[in-house]
């Protein structure tokens, strides 16, 4: 293993920073630094008031470009997203009026509260990194990311996201309350906040930076035999009766292509982070669980018998050898 370079220790520091600011949520802040550092798109689920919001806006007061927070509502207009065609009295003619979806880091707050024609808005963005507007068809910046969250709790005046969309979402990220330390450290963080003492914030990671880690971090050293290994547990998940007929039975449809990049790349970034200049098999199964959850889907048996996607992966790595 390398010393880790002069990028991988900023990225420490604003990792430890993102820690010290979002207490008890430390799967939370290194998500959403492999999403950002893979190019990738984050889905944050979890209880109302465990700082979803916060944390991405912190984590975005830390990086070089502009951000935009979008409350999503069961009234939003698809063009409240994208934007709109103005008609301009003065000249007769209709301009472009941009929306919030031209911004480089975006908040999607509470995503499946608005209807699946709004949250469709989004799948071009994510997908094509373009928006169209009427005739218009617009690059997106090249630094661009949407997180989304949203509450698992509230059913009434929700709409599940559609599969094509969930599967834009590099990580589908669980969240849960931190425990009794961490609600005494949340109370004296507030308290500090109140009086105006908060911690000095560390230098602003560029866009050059950003791009440079993302290099780095797709020549990190990925042997065959890791790679076979990330592809036999895709695959595993389209043909489960090789390893398991109860398995089989528990799965519908198997994850999609993008789950076998989303997987590699996932695995690069957590390895790099770690310091280390090559992947193991321990960073694809660290980072399994958060790519694969939303893009499996069960069988009405598997739910009949409480059998969840998370449970299901972990019969997948019990498995799938090792290569």
């Amino acid at each position: 293993m390398s010393s880790p370079s002069e990028l991988q220790n900023k990225v420490q520091t604003l990792l430890a920073y993102l820690d010290q600011q979002i207490i008890g949520q430390p799967h939370l802040t290194q998500r959403m630094l492999i999403a950002l550092l893979s190019d990738g798109h984050m889905l944050v689920e979890g209880p109302p008031g465990l700082a979803k919001t916060k944390a991405i806006k912190t984590l975005a007061e830390l990086i070089e470009g502009n951000y935009h927070r979008i409350q999503f509502t069961p009234d939003l207009l698809p063009s409240d997203i994208t934007g709109t065609e103005i008609y301009q009295q003065a000249t007769g003619e209709f301009a472009l009026q941009k929306g919030p979806i031209f911004h480089n880091l975006i908040l999607a707050d509470e995503i499946n509260r608005a209807p699946a024609k709004v949250q469709s808005a989004l799948l071009e963005a994510m997908a094509e990194e373009q928006v169209t507007v009427g005739k218009h068809t617009l690059p997106l910046d090249r630094l661009f990311m949407v997180m989304a969250t949203q509450n698992p709790i509230e059913q009434e005046g929700t709409y599940p996201l559609p599969e094509a969309q969930l599967d834009r979402f590099m990580m589908h990220v669980k969240i849960d309350y931190p425990n009794s330390e961490s609600e005494k450290r949340i109370l004296d963080l507030v308290e500090l906040e109140a009086r105006d003492r908060n911690e000095p914030t560390p230098e602003l990671l560029s866009q050059e930076e950003l791009f440079s880690a993302r290099e780095e971090i797709l020549n990190l050293y990925l042997s065959e035999e890791t790679k076979t290994y990330i592809v036999e547990l895709v695959m595993a998940t389209r043909q489960a009766e090789k390893y398991d007929e109860a398995l089989s039975r528990a799965i519908e449809y198997g994850v999609s292509p993008r789950a076998t990049v989303a997987l590699s790349r996932a695995a690069r970034t957590l390895a790099w982070l770690k310091g280390q200049d090559f992947v193991s098999p321990e960073e694809v199964q660290a980072v399994i669980h958060d790519v694969f959850r939303h893009r499996l889907l069960t069988s009405f048996e598997a739910e009949a018998n409480g059998l969840t996607p998370d449970a299901i992966i972990d019969q997948l790595l019990k498995r799938v050898p090792v290569i």
